[in-house]
């Protein structure tokens, strides 16, 4: 087995590993709960929308088919329909996670902490005032929405290839969301420590295959009906102990 895979694996063993901490202590998990709990209401509304008006949206960019015959015409705009819905849950995914961990900052930060002190002890935080960490949040949310917007738009459009829109493109969404996942969610233990938004993706790209192992892991689960929501607190308790062990104990004293 190579080490990629190995790396890969233990990703994912550090999401079963968060996911095991937070069963064997269920207040943690029921207080880590509240902020998905707020996020997954908003997206819940957003989707349902974008499912009511997809065929409107299918149609709208697919007038080179008006012409075609009824067959044809409305199976291209039921491909395009779901590609539509399926950018938009992509999108839903990326952004799921930022937008809760924004939301529940003071939330995660705590059972974060927690985590990192039933393994020895967690690390001062890193000097800064309360407004200007919310305002790095703020902005990272942001980018990482940008990118998120950017991604979606290039996998719908790949996902109407056919052969490769059914087979590759998933693989390589689930990758790519799983990578960005893991950064935002390494974020609040490697944010402790000192390092900003470039810092620890220039840490995760030195472990990319771990970091994309731990965060495919969590983008499946997410994809499940209120997998999201149940396995967020897991989530963010795996990724701390990630953060720990391999991306920052090198600094903080950790």
């Amino acid at each position: 087995m190579s080490k990629a895979v190995r790396d890969a694996v233990a990703g994912v063993g550090y999401f079963a590993r968060g996911v095991a901490w937070t069963a064997r202590r269920p207040r943690q998990w029921l207080f880590g709960l509240v902020p998905a709990l707020i996020a997954l209401a908003l997206y819940a509304a957003a989707l349902a929308v974008l499912i009511m008006y997809a065929d409107d949206l299918a149609t709208a960019i697919t007038p080179f088919v008006d012409d075609w015959p009824g067959g044809p015409r409305r199976a291209v705009r039921i491909i395009v329909g779901v590609g539509i819905v399926g950018a938009g849950t992509l999108f839903a995914v990326l952004t799921f996670t930022a937008l809760t961990l924004l939301v529940g900052e003071p939330f995660y930060e705590r059972l974060a902490v927690r985590t990192e002190e039933s393994m020895g002890g967690a690390p001062p935080e890193a000097p800064g005032s309360a407004g200007a960490e919310l305002l790095r949040s703020v902005g990272d949310a942001i980018v990482l929405g940008v990118f998120a917007l950017g991604f979606a738009a290039v996998f719908f459009a790949l996902g109407l290839l056919p052969g490769i829109g059914q087979t590759v493109v998933p693989v390589l969404a689930a990758c790519v969301s799983g990578y960005f996942l893991s950064g935002e969610l390494t974020g609040i233990a490697l944010t402790r420590r000192g390092l900003r938004r470039r810092e620890r993706f220039a840490r995760l790209r030195r472990e990319r295959p771990l970091a994309i192992g731990f965060g495919v892991a969590v983008f499946v689960v997410f994809l499940i009906p209120l997998g999201a929501v149940v396995a967020m607190p897991g989530a963010v308790v795996g990724a701390t102990m990630l953060a720990r062990e391999r991306l920052g104990e090198d600094v903080a004293g950790v």
